[in-house]
């Protein structure tokens, strides 16, 4: 039978050891690493396919949510963590378990025994977790920067830079000062979690930063184009020209 290959990341080094004794006593486990960070945490998942992974929340420069949005096939996630408050959104991320530091060896064995039920099922469907993490994102939690990737390198797209995005098949094209880059998402995923008082959709397609918008004129009939700073044109739906109505009050 082959070993549960575990990963373990959290920015403590005491949290790491306590989870790291407790697996030691499991025969079907192999710890295969350990990060400290989101970063080396994403790079070190890419490079060692772990199945399961023992996940911090908070943590420096790159949260464990803000990673996973990075993982383009995520491995069973236990969360163990300082923070009650995520408790819903890590679940609504379908998480195995939640571990609410400090835990005991039971709590603890109850989470890994949940993990390992999630693999078995998991292998049997084939359903990746991430086709059920983009059916259960929380609807209500709100963005506040956005991280991508480019190649190798992880930007953290803070959303004031962010000037339209532009849905593109399966993903959504960032228009930024800084750049473009492209997201697994869906237009809907920003559409609910991006400021409203922010952000506008304007056309099946768009999705506009307000602040970014200089005029708004006919364009055929019961359409529109909007300019941008930058001078870019963008097509405005009859729906979408309905509410820049209602919220610029024009």
């Amino acid at each position: 039978m082959n070993k549960i290959r575990t990963l373990i990341i959290d920015d403590e080094q005491l949290a790491r050891q306590v989870i790291r004794n407790y697996l030691q006593e499991d025969a079907a486990i192999e710890i295969v690493g350990e990060s400290e960070n989101g970063f080396d945490g994403f790079k070190k998942i890419n490079e060692l396919r772990p199945d399961m992974v023992f996940l911090d929340v908070m943590m420096p420069k790159l949260t464990g949510f803000e990673m996973l949005e990075l993982v383009e096939d995520p491995p069973v996630i236990i969360f163990s963590t300082a923070y009650d408050e995520y408790a819903i959104q890590a679940f609504e991320r379908n998480a195995a378990d939640y571990l609410l530091k400090p835990y005991s060896r039971d709590r603890f064995n109850d989470a890994l025994a949940k993990a390992k039920q999630k693999l078995g099922a998991l292998e049997k469907s084939s359903l990746h977790v991430k086709e059920v993490l983009e059916e259960r994102r929380n609807e209500e939690e709100v963005l506040n920067r956005i991280a991508v990737r480019n190649g190798n390198k992880i930007h953290i797209v803070s959303l004031e830079k962010i000037q339209f995005l532009e849905a593109q098949d399966d993903y959504v094209k960032l228009y930024t000062a800084d750049g473009n880059f492209l997201k697994q998402q869906t237009m809907k995923y920003y559409e609910r979690r991006l400021p409203a008082e922010e952000f506008l959709r304007i056309h099946r397609s768009y999705i506009v930063r307000l602040k970014e918008i200089t005029k708004i004129e006919p364009f055929g009939k019961d359409t529109h184009v909007t300019t941008l700073k930058d001078g870019t044109e963008l097509s405005v739906s009859r729906s979408g020209y309905s509410r820049l109505k209602e919220v610029l009050n024009i």
